[in-house]
């Protein structure tokens, strides 16, 4: 057994005893003034009422055990369900930008995706975009908000390579799908227009392999049959102009249903036609008639919490002398309970305590401690995030990815953050492993942006870590940015030592970013558009 706050252990029997005490006393009192003003009333009441003052004093000694976070045991929780292992893919080549079916293509397929997903809920899933290559953004998971996060993000200009090559997505989701250690059906769902500029061949090929693996594919249409136009919108939407060829002339692209139709049968799978109404809903009865597998999935917690159990026999305690009293009863009980809810929350622990003292060391010492003692996510995160703050990497490391495999996506972030920074910071100090440390860097924080793709800090600390800047040779300049707020009940995470940046120009490179991030997102644009794929053809 364990407890929270020892504190609060010692301080339970003298909260019994005062409250018993002040209990007792109110009693005498009580009885005093009826033998002065009736005393033919106080003979009866003297035998009555003598185990209230033991009833709120033993309330209160439970209440207090219960306050000080008492933990044993181990809880063991089997969850049970029905799932199949279901991937999406969405083309996101520069033809789905068409405005044939409103809004454009892409915008549609993913409405339709996003509904699936939600309809979904409790199935396997894996999100996969293609355009002239195929790239897994989600691998099978049950997490479908960061499925749904991925959907919201999406666009061409993630895509390496234009054009459109079916086969690839194909023979990757083939294998994504095979890979799968959980029974049930395996569907592949992509939504496309059929503008394939690889060899039919090669995608008949992959879909006969699909056939063979016993994947189910369902091929989802988008666009119109008569030729349209792709309009080219800068940031704010406004009308650039057209897509053009290599020769200079606009290009007009159509949803092919032949295509999509001979990749389908070679599949033996199911179209849905683009003129669906409710694409999400047709493909949802599809898989609705598909096998599901049982699935099991065990949570264990150790050092389970116990203190509602004080709490409960405290509260039977005080329901046992309201029977007796019911006078001061009610607010016995109020004053009694309250402190069960708060009392965890509002102390803070031994390495936050240090932590305000400006003590890193015997911080980091500390929660490395409560990490040992009970692997709580948070104190995990807290002891990675100490160590890194005083340059022990090999301890920030260990807690740190422990945390990372926290079910909480706020912690998790955080955690991969950091360990990014770890590697990040670490580069230039080590010479022979420096282009590892910023590779290391670069995966943590691609993975940190598949849980909050909007962190500006993550963004710039993945373009630092893939094109290194020069040395500053001012007091402004690039480095690298401090990490997220952590949360509430953890310490700051740290800023970077003084040989990368100072506070001073931590400020400038927050106050800067903004406009850094558009000039290289335009720049990046300018770039993209005008480049042709090996085969003349990047839509």
């Amino acid at each position: 057994m364990s407890f929270d706050s020892l504190p609060l252990l010692l301080l339970a029997p003298v909260l019994g005893l005062v409250l018993g005490g002040l209990a007792w006393l109110a009693r005498r009192a009580r009885l005093r003034a009826t033998a002065i003003w009736a005393p033919s009333l106080a003979a009866p009441w003297l035998s009555r009422g003598r185990l209230v003052p033991l009833l709120v004093g033993g309330a209160s000694l439970l209440a207090g055990i219960g306050a000080a976070g008492p933990r044993w045991g181990r809880t063991v929780t089997e969850m049970q369900g029905r799932a199949l292992n279901l991937a999406i893919a969405v083309d996101i080549s520069r033809s789905m930008l068409a405005e044939d079916v409103g809004p454009n293509r892409l915008v549609r397929a993913s409405r339709e995706a996003e509904r699936l997903v939600q309809d979904a809920r409790g199935d396997r899933l894996a999100l996969l975009a293609f355009a002239g290559r195929s790239y897994i953004l989600t691998p099978l998971t049950l997490d479908d908000a960061a499925v749904t996060l991925q959907l919201d993000a999406l666009d061409p200009e993630i895509a390496s390579e234009g054009g459109t090559e079916l086969a690839d997505v194909l023979q990757q989701g083939k294998e994504l799908l095979s890979a799968a250690a959980e029974g049930g059906a395996r569907v592949l769902v992509v939504f496309t227009d059929g503008e394939s500029h690889d060899s039919l061949s090669s995608a008949l090929a992959a879909a006969r392999a699909l056939r063979s693996a016993g994947i189910t594919l369902l091929l989802v249409g988008e666009g119109d049959t008569l030729p349209a136009r792709i309009p080219l919108r800068d940031d704010s939407g406004k009308l650039l102009g057209y897509k053009t060829d290599s020769e200079g002339r606009e290009v007009r692209t159509w949803r092919r249903d032949d295509v999509l139709r001979e990749v389908t049968d070679a599949a033996d799978g199911v179209l849905v036609p683009g003129t669906t109404a409710d694409q999400a809903g047709a493909v949802r009865q599809v898989i609705a008639g598909l096998e599901r597998s049982a699935t099991r999935e065990r949570r264990r917690e150790d050092l389970t919490p116990r203190g509602w159990l004080f709490g409960l026999a405290a509260v039977t305690l005080l329901v046992l002398q309201g029977l007796l009293r019911r006078g001061p009863a009610l607010a016995l009980l109020v004053l009694s309970v309250l402190p069960l809810g708060r009392g965890q929350a509002q102390r803070p622990s031994a390495g936050d305590r240090l932590l305000q003292r400006g003590d890193t060391s015997a911080a980091a010492l500390a929660f490395a401690r409560e990490a040992t003692r009970r692997a709580a996510d948070t104190a995990l995160f807290n002891a990675g995030t100490a160590a890194l703050a005083r340059g022990e990497v090999t301890a920030a490391r260990q807690w740190l990815e422990a945390a990372a495999r926290s079910l909480d996506p706020a912690l998790r972030f955080r955690a991969l953050y950091n360990l990014g920074l770890n590697a990040l910071l670490q580069a230039p100090r080590d010479s022979a492993k420096r282009t590892d440390l910023r590779a290391e860097a670069a995966q943590r924080f691609r993975e940190a942006l598949l849980l909050m793709p909007a962190s500006r800090e993550t963004k710039w600390n993945l373009e630092l870590a893939q094109n290194p800047l020069p040395p500053p040779s001012g007091g402004g300049g690039g480095g690298v940015k401090p990490p997220p707020t952590p949360p509430r009940n953890a310490p700051p995470t740290p800023s970077p030592s003084a040989s990368a940046i100072s506070r001073a120009e931590a400020e400038q490179i927050l106050n800067s970013v903004e406009r850094t991030e558009r000039e290289v997102r335009a720049d990046q644009a300018h770039r993209l558009r005008p480049a042709h794929s090996a085969a003349g053809k990047d839509w």
